[in-house]
């Protein structure tokens, strides 16, 4: 049986290993190679507590005000918003509160064994020395900041996520470089850290590669099908026979749906990150500031920085002042922080308007499944995705009910 997986991001290289591991003959194609689009860059958090849904009415009712501030987390740009009616319609009618206690479940449910199946992955393949043993630390400069989080630490605990409230003397006992005037964090001790996300889908590619897998570079053009799936081509000339394929190709997956006659309401939140190499500073946590809208990672030999949301499409060029944004923020938490030696970086991450991806079968076309929509959570939930899409494509029951998750749900 000869299956091809589209996109050799994290997503699609899990799955790729996890197919050939199970006896199928896979090729995994990428249009730059493997690792070289959002997982690139991303800010190498195996993120077991931000699975909520983004349409929680706290959040979309400040989305006005954000758009309006050229600093704010969240920026529309204005030649994008007309192709962004339809999204964000679907993204409204996903806060009614019936819908979104479905929603929260359906994320906790990937979310609440994604560390266990990475480490799992990681001890399988040889990488377990890819994930850090620490946590993450959310701060809060006061009481005030706290209670505006307040929502999402209630969700953590209805859904059993551990963490740890702490004061700021606790707080800078485990980080001494964050500023006296950060009052008091909550540490969440399962999101932990991959050391250089880039890195680990280049070694994952290699151990798939070294089962008997391959990898191809080019970008697919179209699809042959007949009662079923039977190939793909590519836009330089070549026709790839396949009994199966798999589209795990991130933010370019809807492109390829639609030309399958499926489409999907799939956006790209352009993500932004600064990588610094001489911080002049060491962090043992990744820490978060939610009211700043920044994160801050030990990652890749260096210190990452990143946050915001860019709705653009995937053919405007990159706006560097939203990663500039986050360092500045970043500065008022770590006041130590150099910022030398530095690079910065765009990427695409995948998003659909209810948060919680596509795992599924087509509604339209036998031996053609989908691995997509991950959003901010790619990395989290690549090791629970290739499980769960490994028993779906090979005929064994998944251990989680994707009726959720369906293609044909919107």
């Amino acid at each position: 049986m000869t299956t091809l997986v589209i996109g050799a991001g994290i997503i699609g290289t899990a799955l790729a290993h996890e197919l050939q591991k199970r006896g199928r003959q896979v090729t995994l194609i990428d249009r730059a190679g493997p690792g070289q689009g959002a997982s690139f860059g991303n800010m190498a958090s195996i993120a077991v507590t931000e699975f909520m849904p983004a349409s929680r009415p706290s959040v979309w009712r400040q989305i006005p005000g954000w758009m309006l501030d050229p600093e704010g987390p969240i920026r529309v740009r204005p030649g994008h918003m007309p192709r962004l009616v339809p999204w964000f319609l679907r993204f409204i009618a996903a806060s009614r509160p019936s819908r979104l206690r479905a929603l929260e479940a359906q994320g906790a449910a990937l979310c609440a064994r994604s560390l266990e199946d990475t480490e799992a992955l990681l001890a399988a393949t040889g990488l377990s020395d890819q994930i850090t043993a620490e946590g993450c630390l959310s701060l809060y400069a006061d009481q005030a900041e706290f209670k505006a989080d307040r929502e999402h630490i209630e969700i953590l605990e209805r859904f059993g996520i551990p963490h740890h409230v702490l004061d700021g003397a606790a707080l800078r006992a485990l980080e001494p470089e964050v500023s006296d005037h950060i009052g008091m964090a909550v540490l969440f001790p399962k999101n932990r850290s991959i050391k250089d996300p880039y890195r680990l889908v280049l070694a994952l590619a290699a151990r798939f590669q070294a089962l008997g897998g391959q990898v191809l570079q080019g970008e697919v053009a179209g699809f042959v099908r007949a009662d079923r799936i039977t190939g793909v081509t590519l836009k330089d000339g070549r026709t790839l026979p396949a009994d199966e394929v798999v589209i795990a190709a991130g933010a370019h997956s809807a492109a390829l749906a639609r030309a399958l006659g499926e489409p999907i309401p799939l956006e790209t939140e352009r993500g932004y990150h600064t990588q610094i190499m001489a911080p002049g500073i060491s962090l043992r946590h990744s820490i978060i500031w939610p009211a700043r809208a920044f994160m801050v990672t030990p990652t890749a030999g260096g210190i990452r920085v990143g946050g915001t949301v860019e709705m653009a499409g995937l053919t405007a060029p990159p706006d560097y002042r939203r990663a500039k944004v986050t360092v500045r923020r970043a500065l008022t938490a770590l006041p130590r922080l150099q910022v030398r030696q530095t690079s910065e970086w765009m990427g695409h991450r995948p998003a659909l308007p209810d948060t919680v991806p596509i795992l599924s079968a087509s509604a339209r076309t036998r031996g053609l499944f989908y691995a997509t929509g991950h959003g901010h959570l790619g990395l989290t939930q690549a090791a629970t995705t290739a499980l769960l899409m490994g028993d779906l494509i090979t005929g064994v029951r998944p251990a989680l009910d994707l009726t959720p998750y369906r293609i044909d749900r919107f």
